[in-house]
């Protein structure tokens, strides 16, 4: 959507506040379903939530360009929809690997999970100005969302939300992987008050926020960015805008294999995971206020990689914590401190679009590296790596 929504902002002749309102509707339905895919995660397996997110996102997806011609409502409404799917999947991964995974792999296995998110914005960034060139805007929506049921087939046969169910794991494999994780049995009720009473969820669910503000502004507007102040044109602002998530896809899986290597030399969970998040926020704010500096297209997409390559540090700060302090409940945890990071893209992205109609592109940034500034203070005064509730 990111790069659709140039040609269809000019066909449909919509303002910048109306694009931000397109691209936030996305968020309205993945705020539902982050706590909801949590609390379904964890009480019956991963496997089956995550398969039904692909195929309600897909189908929305593929519905999206009859919605644009219908009208606006229609429109929010299919985004929204598919935001509903997507909101199940982080929750539904981050139980599948609480499962699978020990603390001493765990930043490695979440950040290789993730960079696959930032591989499909890399592809679909590159491959959109292509189609729509060729096909038009519509073939974007048409021929990604039909990419999810090759997928579907795939996952059913060959995926398994804990090593109890696969019959194909060698028996010392599964007495090694059991053995290891703290994660075995589904969740039957959720301590809700004791959650909620434990400073360490509260950092998390602040910082969610304080991250995701400035990601999801980066992933929804950086096309129009590089296309309005940049001057690239949409193959240029397509290709462009690859590059800071392959950083991102790099660095990830650099920062995880760091982290999981200071804690197997002894460091303590708690040091690291504070390290690698205040990289992740302090990195972006530092390359953010160096826009307004910049006098060249290069420099300034160098400063948009080093930004997203630092942000990506977080893999292996707040996303592996929430496995840290709770790994029977990191689902329903990924899905409430989600919530929060969610609830940063409804306002974040449209409150760009009011910026932008009433101020500049320094003004939207200086908002973010605020909120980078306030999650590092918050981060490092409550995070902590270690259990908090069993």
């Amino acid at each position: 959507m990111s790069i659709a929504i140039l040609p269809m902002a000019s066909e449909f002749h919509w303002s910048p506040t109306t694009v931000g309102l397109i691209q936030s509707s996305f968020f309205w339905g993945y705020l539902l379903t982050q706590i909801a895919g949590g609390i379904w995660a964890d009480t019956v397996g991963g496997k089956a939530v995550l398969g039904f997110g692909v195929v309600w996102w897909s189908v929305s997806t593929v519905l999206t360009p009859i919605a644009a011609k219908l009208g606006l409502p229609f429109l929010f409404v299919v985004r929204a929809f598919m935001g509903i799917g997507e909101g199940v999947a982080m929750p539904a991964m981050n139980n599948i690997l609480s499962k699978w995974v020990p603390v001493s792999e765990r930043s490695r296995s979440l950040a290789l999970v993730y960079s696959g998110m930032y591989l499909g914005s890399v592809t679909g960034l590159a491959f959109s100005p292509l189609l729509i060139h060729k096909f038009g805007w519509p073939s974007v929506f048409f021929s990604f969302g039909s990419l999810g049921t090759v997928w579907i087939a795939v996952w059913l046969s060959k995926a398994y939300s804990s090593p109890l169910d696969d019959p194909e794991l060698r028996p010392e494999e599964k007495k090694l992987i059991l053995s290891s994780c703290v994660s075995k049995e589904p969740v039957k009720s959720i301590p809700w008050k004791l959650i909620l009473s434990k400073p360490p969820v509260w950092a998390l669910i602040v910082s969610h926020f304080c991250h995701n503000w400035g990601t999801f502004i980066l992933l929804t507007w950086m096309p129009t960015y590089y296309h309005q102040v940049l001057k690239f044109n949409l193959t240029e602002s397509g290709l462009v805008a690859v590059v800071p998530w392959l950083t991102m896809a790099v660095s990830a899986n650099v920062g995880g294999w760091i982290a999981d290597s200071l804690v197997r030399r002894g460091v303590s969970v708690t040091v690291v995971r504070k390290i690698m998040q205040t990289i992740g926020f302090l990195g972006p704010a530092f390359f953010l206020t160096q826009l307004s500096h910049v006098d060249s297209p290069a420099m300034a997409v160098l400063c948009m990689s080093c930004s997203q390559g630092s942000d990506a540090f977080s893999q292996s700060g707040l996303y592996s914590n929430h496995q840290d302090i709770a790994p029977r409940y990191s689902g329903v945890l990924l899905g409430l401190s989600n919530t929060a990071g969610v609830l940063a893209g409804v306002f974040g992205t449209a409150a760009t679009g009011y910026i932008l109609q009433h101020g500049s592109w320094d003004d939207v940034f200086k908002v973010s590296v605020g909120l980078y500034l306030v999650g590092t203070v918050v981060w490092n005064a409550f995070s902590t790596g270690e259990k908090i509730i069993d």
